[in-house]
């Protein structure tokens, strides 16, 4: 099979998996199911591809492997995190803007963007398997998506443990990997996709993907985001602006002394 009939056939699983996710949300009563559904899609598409396709077997499990932990690792953790917790105040906004029967408003704005976004950012995942060899630049991918996955857990993990003790209320995370950088999950999120995408770079075609990991680079560090948390924290924490000011928005960097902020 094709690289273009397998993206074909990627594009209809994930349709059919974030119509199905849609179904699950309307019988929970909540949107935030599509958190969930997010990371396992893409280990969906990773796994179909490694079924369909003809390249070399190493590169094709490795591909898929380091997908499917991504993902399933990701989902988990939003499922756990969103728990007998409120609607997420992103979805519950956009059902509130709709002229007409919220659900299909929100089953457009939300389930079919992500199904459209999530089949273009998986495009190096499906490339890589289609390449002939496993060379130097895999090697430099699975070194780069290990940076990214180790910064993405490690900073949900000291994340969930900050915000789950109660004597850091209304205090700002400002130690561990967060000393660094303001968004080390996202940072790790982008390291990830960007070591899937020097996997796929075996082959002209998986390198001309490299719009998919530029895609999700810029709606994590300038969409919905970085932008979107740090609204929400920056009017909810009052030592939030003197963080900001000393630490590294998105790439990890020493921060800045506090003297040298005068």
């Amino acid at each position: 099979m094709t690289l273009l009939s397998n993206a074909l056939i990627s594009l209809g699983v994930v349709l059919v998996v974030m119509v199905a996710a849609f179904g699950v949300s309307l019988a929970r009563g909540r949107y935030d199911t599509v958190d969930t559904v997010w990371g396992l899609g893409f280990a969906v598409v990773a796994v179909v591809t490694c079924a369909l396709s003809t390249g070399d077997l190493a590169l094709r499990l490795v591909t898929t492997a380091l997908t499917v932990v991504w993902g399933v690792r990701l989902a988990v953790h939003l499922h756990v995190r969103n728990r007998g917790k409120p609607e997420d105040r992103r979805y519950a906004e956009i059902a509130g803007r709709a002229k007409g029967d919220p659900r299909w408003h929100v089953f457009v704005r939300v389930f079919l963007v992500q199904a459209a976004v999530m089949w273009f950012v998986s495009l190096p995942v499906q490339a890589a398997q289609y390449a002939d060899s496993f060379g130097v630049l895999a090697w430099v991918g699975v070194a780069v998506w290990l940076v990214g996955f180790t910064f993405e857990t490690v900073g949900d993990h000291q994340l969930s443990a900050f915000a789950n003790d109660p004597s850091t209320g209304g205090k700002v995370l400002d130690t561990g990997l967060w000393r660094y950088t303001r968004h080390p999950n996202y940072f790790g999120d982008a390291a990830v996709w960007w070591g899937l995408y020097l996997l796929a770079c075996a082959s002209w075609p998986g390198a001309a993907t490299v719009l998919s990991p530029i895609a999700m680079t810029f709606t994590l560090a300038k969409g919905t985001g970085k932008p979107m948390t740090e609204k929400h924290l920056s009017s909810s924490r009052p030592g939030y602006a003197d963080y900001v000011a000393r630490t590294s928005g998105f790439f990890p960097l020493p921060p800045k002394e506090r003297g040298a902020l005068r």
